[in-house]
This record gives C-alpha cells, structure tokens and sequence, in this order.
C-alpha cells in the first residue's frame, strides 16, 4: 500500500475538524473519499474517527495490458476494506468533464469497477461534483489545485499532492453535517 500522509498540525492552522464529534449515524463506520484516477487520492476515516490519507498509483509496468491497473484497484479497495473492519459508504470525486479522451476512457473503467464493486458488496457510494468539492473547501467552486492544497494545509492536514487534497476535502464533505449528507 501506498504511504499515508496522517495530519500534522501546521503552526496558526485551525483545529483539524478531526477532533469535532462524528454525527451519531459514522460513530462507528468507516467512510472513504476517493479523487479517481491512475494516482488515486484516498482519505479515510476509520471507525474510531481518525483520518488517515495518502495516494495510490495505477500505471501498469511496460509488460502489463492496460486492464491491470483495473484489477489492482479492486484488490486495493478490498484491502482498504479490510484493513478498516469494513466500509459504509464511498464517496467520489465526480467529474463531468476531462481534458482528454486516455483521462475520460481510464477516470470511466475506475468508476465502472467502483460501483461494481460497490454494488457487489452492498457498500453505499456517491459522486460529488468537482465544485461542490472546491466550494465547500474554499468558498469558490473554480478554484485551483493550489487553493485547494491550501485550504486542505489551513486544516491541519499535510497532502502530499492535489489528488489527496481532494480526497480529503471530499471526506470532509462526506462527513461534516454542514457539508455532505453524513
């Protein structure tokens, strides 16, 4: 499995809304925030209500076929499954627009294997437009990879890169009552 990233606190950042109590219905369930694609963003938030996040990389080597990086994040989800005594509910970041047709085709074969595998398990899962996303982070819904590395770091968190402050932005979301529906 990829590093995590854990949240540090950076020195005059706000308090990490970690700590702030889980609604009653995430008490004890796992929830995970996905920014889809060959490196896949995660944030998660465990049963006992601490956030762990990181990336995941896809890319099949030169001697695999395309479909691998599809059967490598199957396994990943089944492991993040297990590693978190099960998931309740996936939400994703949904993305209505690419700028090519490689990032359209492969963002595609992630969310039809997401849902099957949701589906399959009977875990509930949901996208999220980008600018809902963006919107509850920083108050615009067009705003740059950076403003949003930013305001995830405002946070007291430490991404590593846009994909995981996009996905913890998303768990953020997903699990704050004024945010997501929890």
């Amino acid at each position: 499995m990829a590093p995590s990233t854990l949240p540090t606190p950076i020195p005059g950042a706000s308090v990490p809304q970690i700590f702030a109590p889980l609604p009653v219905a995430l008490a004890h369930r796992a929830v995970l925030a996905l920014d889809l694609g060959t490196t896949t963003g995660w944030a998660l938030r465990g049963r006992d209500g601490g956030i762990a996040s990181g990336t995941m990389t896809f890319r099949p080597s030169r001697f695999e076929g395309g479909g691998m990086r599809f059967l490598r994040f199957k396994g990943w989800l089944a492991e993040v499954a297990a590693l978190s005594g099960g998931l309740a509910r996936i939400a994703f970041e949904e993305v209505r627009s690419h700028a090519g047709t490689d990032a359209a085709h492969l963002y595609g074969g992630f969310l039809a294997h997401l849902s099957a595998w949701c589906e399959e398990r009977g875990v509930a899962y949901e996208g999220v437009p980008v600018g809902t996303i963006k919107r509850f982070a920083t108050g615009k819904g067009n705003a740059t990879k950076a403003a949003m590395v930013a305001a995830v770091r405002a946070r007291g968190f430490a991404p590593a890169d846009d994909n995981e402050a996009d996905a913890i932005a998303l768990l953020l979301w997903a699990t704050d009552g004024q945010g997501g529906q929890a």
